[in-house]
């Protein structure tokens, strides 16, 4: 089992930085590439770039809570969010149909 974790190829689990504006001010985030990765997925799925996903999902934190107390650790678990909500999904008739 561990060998389907410990295989995967360590650019994933790099870590990058990316500046960002959010409401008007220059941030850095820093995530690990596989994070960067769902969040475009996320981000093209709702027909918006990465920076417009992020500034929105700040937004809407800071509207629902008041104040982000650690945002790099709460994107990492919208993406594992995503992730389940995605795999929770029953499949298309159209697509079972085809297969």
């Amino acid at each position: 089992m561990c060998e389907l974790y410990v295989k995967a190829d360590p650019i994933l689990y790099e870590s990058r930085s990316r500046s960002l504006r959010i409401r008007g001010v220059v941030t850095t985030l820093r995530l690990e590439n596989q994070f960067w990765n769902i969040l475009q997925e996320i981000a093209e799925v709702d027909g918006m770039t990465t920076n417009q996903l992020i500034t929105k999902l700040y937004d809407e934190l800071m509207e629902y809570r008041g104040e982000v107390v650690n945002f790099a650790s709460f994107l990492r678990v919208s993406c594992t969010r995503f992730l389940t909500q995605r795999e929770a999904r029953p499949v298309p008739l159209s697509v079972v149909r085809s297969a």
